[in-house]
Formats: C-alpha cells, structure tokens, sequence
C-alpha cells in the first residue's frame, strides 16, 4: 500500500496518511507520493529503494474531473506525521518536506534522515520546482502563516523548528529555533502572533510567539497525551487540538485521545481529553470551525493483529466553543 500526504486548496478534511489544508486560491491539490515504505502483513515496514517517489498537482477547478497538471520526480515521505505538505493562502507557492532518505549498507536498506525543502511554483504552466532548501534534519509538519509571508517547518531529528522567509517563490531559511525535545508539526494560530509545536517523545505541546519574522520558543510545555503527532488551530482562535497517537504512533488496540487546548486562557493549558479510538494521526478542522476530524488507524496496516480492521475511520467532532464532542465515526480506506 503506498501511502501519500495531500494538500489541497478549497476545503479541509482529513483522511488517513494524508494532511489537509485551506488556500483562498485557485482550486489545486498537492499529493505526495512515497514508493519507499510500504508495510508487509503484520504492520512491519518494508523499504524500497529511492527514486519511484512523485509529487502531483491536481486541478480540481472540475472537482467531477480532476486533471493532473504536474507530475514532479521529487523525493518525500510519510513518515512522521502527515503534514510534510502545505499550499501558501495565495496558492502561489507549495512547500514539501523531505524528511527521510534510503541508503544501502551492504545489501541492506536503511531509513535515515534527510534535510531538504522543495520550493513549487503553483502559477507556472506547468507547475515546477523552483528551488531546494537545506534545513534541520528531517523535517516534518509544516504550516504557513495566514498571510503566506512566513513558514515553519519542524526539524525531527535536530530537535528545531525552521523559519522560512516567503516572498512568492523567494523563499528563505532566516532562523531555527532550538526546541529542546523531538517535534514533529508547527502550527500557526489565526492571528499569526503565536504557534503549537507538538513534542512526540516528550508527551507535550509547546507555544511559540511571532513577533513579524522573530519566531521566540517560550517554554511554556503542555503536558498531553502519548504520543501527540499533530496539531491543529481552530478557526476562531479559541481552541487547538492535539492527535496523541499512543504506543509509538501505531495501533495497539487500545483507544486514545485528542487534547483540547484554551488558547484564550493566561497562559494557555488543556482542558479536555475526547477519547477519539485507536491511535489519531490526520486532524483538520472545518472551514467554519464547528467541525473537527481526526483520522483513525484501527490496526489497519497490521493483518495479523487481534485489533485489526481491514478500515481505517475518521471521528467527527463538533465544536461548541470550547466544548469538544465525538458524535460520529466514519469508516474510511485502510
């Protein structure tokens, strides 16, 4: 099974193995495509060697007919959360994190980390890679700014956060910030003064203040669930919400929690678990905010596994300011 990150412009949801994100734009999807990972019967990885991976741009101006308006040879993963990917609100520009590499030792291959970002320019005819940035190691989730000026990227490995300069295609590493722990996605809060960086070894989520360019860790740590992959700001401003995966990022049978944090209180702190199921990965809120979804895996890519379910689900969740409620669960792919 080939697992791949989207992106597209006119609409949130989240599906498994897959990020989402909203562009007042033209109507395009990104995917990123990885043929280096798959996974044998009992949920073990399988590595392939580089050089199969894609990048697509799909029009979706007829959301009937979609049309691939750009097949791009770029190498990208999944691996970590999957938020490698992001469109700029003006839907000028999209960003791809290359977090993994493979390399053969002896005639084994191994995953080990990469350090690159691709630069795509979305208006050209075709859409092309424009440029590729080195930045910390393996960058992971990713997120732009409301006003599509600045980008952040989470640097797995070297335990730092990059911040972009963008001016249209003119993107730039200005600063990195040293965040202490292991993070795997950042994201922006409506008004662009602060962001979430979630701590996946260290159980918690972190608040960053933006100040124009200047991007300041405050040290201010939330303690979350287990294992908390991804994160996702409401529309209002109000409310975030953190996908604690548990065991490791992977099933196990048993269920976990999203983490609801008040980003109006001083300081900022959770204020509720929703139980969710067995280990959340994608999460995404509607365009109005009254809306969330978190993708379940369910013990999916484990055949052999007593938890197994040949479907991965999306649990619905309404949001009434600050309260959080699963009211429905959804039966997606594996």
């Amino acid at each position: 099974m080939t697992k791949h990150s989207i992106v597209w412009t006119m609409s949130t949801a989240a599906l498994l193995g897959c990020s989402l994100a909203i562009a007042q734009a033209d109507p395009l999807m990104i995917v990123g495509d990885d043929e280096k990972l798959l996974w044998d019967d009992n949920g073990k990885p399988v590595i392939h060697p580089a050089g199969k991976d894609s990048v697509l741009i799909v029009d979706l101006a007829d959301p009937e007919n979609p049309k691939i308006v750009a097949n791009l040879p770029l190498k990208n993963s999944v691996v970590g959360p999957p938020v490698n990917l992001d469109i700029d609100p003006t839907g000028s520009v999209a960003l791809v994190a290359d977090s993994i590499d493979v390399t053969k030792e002896d005639d084994t291959l191994k995953m080990g980390p990469d350090d690159k970002i691709y630069v795509i320019d979305l208006k050209a005819k075709p859409p092309k890679l424009v440029n590729t940035l080195t930045v910390g190691k393996q960058p992971s989730g990713l997120s732009f700014n409301p006003t599509g000026n600045l980008a952040l990227v989470a640097n797995r490995v070297d335990k730092s956060i990059a911040v972009l300069s963008v001016k249209g295609t003119d993107v730039k590493l200005i600063d990195t910030v040293p965040m202490d722990d292991i993070v795997t996605h950042v994201a922006f809060t409506p008004d662009g003064k602060h962001a979430l960086a979630t701590k996946f070894n260290a159980n918690k989520v972190s608040l960053l203040d933006v100040d124009g360019d200047k991007v300041t860790y405050t040290k201010l740590d939330l303690l979350t669930g287990l294992w908390p992959y991804n994160v996702a700001v409401a529309p209002s401003g109000d409310i975030a919400l953190t996908a604690d995966a548990g065991n490791g990022g992977y099933s196990d049978g048993s269920v976990y929690a999203v983490d609801v944090v008040d980003l109006k209180a001083q300081p900022p702190r959770i204020i509720d678990r929703v139980v969710v199921g067995d280990a959340p990965e994608g999460l995404a809120f509607s365009p109005k905010g009254n809306i969330a979804v978190a993708a379940i895996y369910r013990g999916s890519n484990n055949k052999n596994a007593w938890y197994y379910h040949r479907d991965g689900s999306i649990a619905v969740l309404r949001i009434d300011g600050k309260k959080v409620t699963k009211i429905k669960e959804i039966e997606v792919g594996g």
